[in-house]
Order: structure tokens, then sequence, then C-alpha cells
């Protein structure tokens, strides 16, 4: 299976993941209408995302005779439910540049948290999920 373009979703996502810190390490305040412009461009890259997954990736691993990758694939499924959530709530609250005005720590806290659960699933896709999936 060709999932290209999912890998290059989560370069992208990555990538606005180590903008944001480079932001919020500048100062949040300071850089509160970038930050802000970058979580809402990293919420549509990870909607589009995950909107892939669900449509083709999943359904594909469903209907083949690999049983370990079957398993992954739920698991995986199950699993990104808890960290779209918390996602959803983290770009919610700090999608505008007045939600992170004089809120440097809150904001620094939440991303320190969501984001690295994010980062880690990606990696763990790109290491371990995904090599198995374009042997298909």
């Amino acid at each position: 299976m060709n999932i290209d373009k999912m890998k290059i979703q989560h370069a992208e996502i990555i990538h606005k993941i180590s903008r944001l810190r480079e932001l919020s390490r500048a100062g949040v305040t300071a850089h509160a209408q970038e930050i802000a412009q970058t979580v809402i461009s990293m919420s549509s890259v990870i909607k589009v995302h995950l909107s892939a997954e669900d449509q083709f990736l999943y359904p594909y691993l469903e209907k083949v005779n690999d049983q370990k990758l079957k398993t992954m694939g739920v698991n995986f499924q199950r699993e990104m439910a808890d960290i779209v959530a918390e996602y959803e709530k983290f770009s919610r609250r700090w999608n505008t540049a007045n939600k992170l005005i004089n809120c440097d720590e809150a904001f620094r806290r939440d991303a320190n948290v969501v984001l690295r659960k994010v980062h880690e699933r990606m990696q763990r896709e790109d290491n371990n999920f995904y090599p198995l999936v374009e042997q298909l």
C-alpha cells in the first residue's frame, strides 16, 4: 500500500510542532498570532491525515491476511481516539492570539503534554507501523 502522502503529512505536522516549540521558547505572548495560526494550520493537516487513515488505511488493513498487521491497525486506531480528544481540546484552547496572550506557561505546559503524545505516536507509526504497511 502506498502511504507516501501520510508520511508527508507526518513530516508537516512534525515541522509545525518544531515551529511551535521555537515560538514558545521565544515568548508565547510575543508570538501569539503566529502560534495561533500554526495551531490552526496543524489542526487542518491532522484532520486530513486522520480522515485518510479512517477512510482508507484502517479499512484496507481489516481485509489483509496478516493477523499481526490487522491487530496493530485496530490497536493504533483505538489508541488514537484518546490522543485526538486531547489534541482537539488543546487546539480549541489555543487557536486565537487572545487566548495565548499572558498565558505563556499554561500554553507551554499543554503543548509539552499534548504535542509530545502526537509526536511520539507519529514516531511509532513511522518506525513500527508504516514500514509493515508499505510491504503489502
